[in-house]
């Protein structure tokens, strides 16, 4: 493998140029104390001279090998914040100096500073252009010097240079660490995100496809969320279908005892993410059955929240999917609650669904009481023009929804609500209705 220039040497005076060599055993003639770093390198902690981080900000490979070349282990001398050249150089996106500094001294590639990453890390967690084609040369330099534990490493966050690559949006790096270290795809980071979960926030559909291929990949992300909440929240519906053909059992994931059934399922249905759902229920019709913690239903979700798209397609895949919740608060009564005229004409409309109309909760009460006891008028008028709405059902209270709209008549005084309904001392003047 060709790295540096011609004139330069390693420590062995063999040119770098015509092979790869294993990390040489290095010595210390600097009269610097060294310490050796958690991945097998030493380093030393003087602070570099001022012509030395001169010569690394500006990327001068002449000066470096010059300096160099009298004694190799100079580079591994370290900033306060325990950076090396090659750190520096790689944020900076000095390519040839970077090859000329691992050419002297190949150690350099396992150095870690004071956040633990290698420069392998802080290039590819730098990100741009110039930063990543360098952390791909890093890789080959790695591989090329059987340097495994340098591509591994994981800094004090937890993160390995696949998590950074990932989070920079560079799919090329990310595939080529794949290749080189499966085992990178196995690690998670502090915050328990994996590099799966990532690359489905960052929507890498094609590194997703290749970590997929990894069967102890791991899969999970912040929060107890894996890999198909972040398809989901993206409304990414290529990225869901590669999790559903290879980990279906994801969708049925929740994320924690604190939150209510929030499995990947539920998060689509509520958040209205029609294409995603269209998938899930593809691959797995009997998600449409699913229940949450409290006894609520899909239907019941999308009616609270206006999802009608989202309702036609549960009933599509489950015509019988349930449409209730265990207190027996229907899709329509949500839809009623919650000001979703839209939603409520659909059920109105479904052959399916027409005859909630009627149903009582555990109150009593019908979508009608509680479209009466919020005053929306378009819900209610709704309601009253469907050919089977029953006007004299009683609440638990003992109320129509005629006392119920007349008690929330009286708790109102605004001028715009005279206009609206007519009232008189005793009845409410139901349109085209009696009670």
């Amino acid at each position: 493998m060709v790295v540096g220039t011609a004139a330069t040497s390693n420590a062995l005076g063999e040119s770098s140029m015509d092979k790869c060599v294993p990390e040489a055993k290095v010595t210390n003639d600097t009269g610097l104390e060294g310490s050796k770093d958690k991945a097998g390198s030493r380093t030393t902690s003087a602070a570099m001279a001022p012509e030395w981080l001169k010569a690394t900000m500006s990327g001068d490979a002449t000066s470096i090998h010059d300096m160099a070349s009298q004694d190799p282990n100079v580079l591994l001398i370290t900033t306060a914040a325990g950076n090396t050249c090659l750190h520096i150089s790689c944020a900076q996106g000095h390519e040839e100096f970077c090859k000329a500094v691992v050419a002297l001294n190949p150690s350099v590639l396992a150095a870690v500073n004071a956040d633990n990453e290698t420069p392998l890390i802080t290039a590819a967690k730098r990100g741009g252009r110039a930063s990543l084609s360098i952390a791909s040369l890093l890789l080959k330099l790695c591989q090329c010097h059987q340097l495994s534990k340098a591509i591994t490493q994981k800094d004090k966050k937890g993160c390995n240079a696949l998590h950074h690559a990932i989070r920079s949006g560079d799919s090329k790096l990310a595939l080529e660490l794949i290749k080189a270290e499966p085992a990178l795809s196995r690690v998670s980071n502090n915050d328990e995100e994996s590099p799966l979960f990532i690359a489905a926030v960052r929507n890498l559909t094609d590194v997703v496809g290749k970590l997929l291929e990894i069967s102890d990949a791991a899969h999970g992300g912040s929060g107890k969320q894996n890999a198909l909440h972040a398809a989901v929240r993206n409304g990414n519906p290529d990225i869901a279908k590669r999790i559903m053909e290879v980990h279906p059992w994801m969708a049925r994931e929740e994320i924690g005892d604190d939150k209510p059934a929030a499995t990947p399922t539920w998060r689509a249905v509520n958040d209205g993410k029609i294409d995603v759902v269209t998938v899930l229920l593809k691959y797995d019709p009997s998600l449409g059955y699913l229940m949450n913690r409290e006894g609520s239903s899909l239907l019941c979700t999308a009616g609270r929240n206006g999802h009608v798209a989202v309702a036609r397609e549960l009933l599509k895949h489950c015509p019988d999917t349930p449409y209730c919740s265990e207190t027996g608060w229907t899709c329509l009564h949500a839809a009623a609650y919650s000001d979703r005229i839209e939603f409520v004409r659909f059920v109105l409309g479904s052959e399916q669904l027409r005859h909630l109309v009627n149903i009582q909760d555990k109150y009593g009460r019908t979508a009608l009481h509680l479209a009466a006891e919020k005053l929306n008028s378009r819900i209610i008028s709704a309601l009253l023009l469907h050919q089977g709405i029953d006007v004299t059902l009683l609440n638990n209270d003992g109320q129509t929804a005629t006392s119920v709209l007349t008690e929330a008549l009286a708790s109102r005084k605004d001028d715009d609500i005279d206009h609206i309904w007519s009232v008189d001392a005793k009845n409410i003047h139901w349109p085209g209705r009696s009670a």
